[in-house]
């Protein structure tokens, strides 16, 4: 049973089921955001 799922798995991943397409076209929407989230808590942790 578990070499009939693991089949499944490795086909799946073959076809490109669980390729994320979606996620890197937002991405550089929030970069800025996380850069200066970023560089808020470097300043953060260098204060203290």
């Amino acid at each position: 049973m578990a070499v009939v799922f693991f089949i499944a798995f490795v086909t799946a991943v073959k076809r490109g089921q669980f390729d994320d397409d979606y996620t890197p076209s937002i991405r550089m929407l929030f970069e800025d955001e996380l850069v200066k989230d970023k560089k808020k808590t470097n300043q953060q942790s260098s204060n203290k």
